[in-house]
């Protein structure tokens, strides 16, 4: 800071790279070399504990719905991990960033089918709600478009919600694979927004993909939230919403305050890498708490939802109670009131 206030910049404050890792932690004062291996312990916890919640899902779920639901607590352990990788190795950031991004593309999807399965299936899905709509008037893209008709519930509108999801899973590791082949020709760097660069396009074109994905979930959601709230899907929307605005948008204010230099540089550190470096070290935090909280919403046991024939059977038996009238007051059981 002293540097700059003179005019005089450190050599690593204007560097295009991170520092390697041998020059980050001999840089490290004991709060720092502490905090990194507070934080290491923090992800192997949270590892530790998804495997444990992995195992118990494996023993306990029905496998329809096994693979799914680890995928979908996976997600946390994934990001604290790939966080704590690129805190160690700097110059790692890229490669972590893109593996986190790519795993929780396909838990996008996975969350869309949990949603799918916890109703039943498909059949059952499109047999309790034969008669239902889609209001697709919801976010992240027509939130603000009440005037939009609704959809009705069909094997045609599952299959583009299915396939909303989809696309963004098999999109995002192609733009990943295509990403790294432009930077070994030095065209891709994730410090180069300008327009000449290709990582503002790249990431621009993610960002219209990442929002076509978000929609059917929401869509799905606001569908079935009253039918499976015996099964918490409140709270484990929630934290799917949280992981997805601290990985996307936690990071995306960071980096746009560091490459404008409001986060200042701190050698070894540029200003771009010290925000890396800051949201790597958040996103163990707050990916360590989701884990745990995740292991609370996801290992309990919620009982089966009623086939729709019970569920039919149910209301003809509300509908065919004999009623009589005497005397103006009306009695289910053919006795008068009073």
């Amino acid at each position: 800071m002293e540097g700059e206030a003179n005019g005089t910049l450190h050599p690593s404050c204007g560097a295009s790279e991170p520092p390697y890792s041998q020059e980050l932690l001999q840089s490290l004062d004991l709060p720092g070399r502490f905090l990194f291996a507070i934080l290491t312990l923090m992800t192997l916890i949270a590892n530790l504990v998804f495997i444990e919640e992995a195992v118990y899902i494996y023993r306990k779920i029905p496998s329809s719905k096994r693979s799914i639901i680890i995928w979908i607590n996976a997600a946390a352990p994934v990001i604290a991990t790939t966080s704590c990788i690129g805190m160690w190795i700097p110059r790692s950031t890229m490669f972590t960033d893109f593996t986190a991004a790519v795993f929780f593309a396909v838990v996008i999807h996975k969350f869309l089918l949990m949603m799918i399965k916890e109703c039943g299936g498909q059949k059952l899905l499109l047999r309790r709600f034969e008669n239902g709509r889609f209001k697709i008037s919801t976010g992240p893209c027509c939130c603000c478009c009440l005037c939009l008709p609704h959809v009705r519930i069909t094997r045609r509108t599952l299959f583009w919600l299915k396939l909303g999801t989809f696309q963004f899973a098999f999109f995002r590791p192609v733009l990943m694979f295509l990403s790294i082949v432009l930077w070994t020709n030095g065209n891709y760097s994730l410090y180069n927004l300008s327009p000449k660069g290709a990582a503002i396009w790249i990431s621009c074109f993610i960002g219209v993909l990442t929002i076509i994905a978000l929609w059917p979930v929401g869509i799905m959601f606001q569908q079935v939230r009253t039918l499976l709230i015996s099964k918490k899907i409140i709270p484990k929307f929630a934290l799917y919403q949280f992981i997805l605005i601290l990985n996307h948008l936690q990071t995306a204010i960071i980096n746009i305050l560091a490459k404008q230099r409001i986060i200042p540089c701190a050698p070894p550190l540029s200003s771009s890498a010290r925000g890396a470096y800051i949201t790597q070290q958040l996103l163990i935090m707050e990916m360590f708490l989701i884990t745990l909280i995740s292991r609370v919403v996801y290992r309990r046991r919620y009982n089966e939802l009623e086939p729709p024939e019970c569920m039919a059977e149910e209301a003809g038996d509300d509908k065919q109670t004999p009623k009589i009238i005497l005397n103006g007051a009306v009695s289910e059981d053919g006795l008068p009131r009073g």
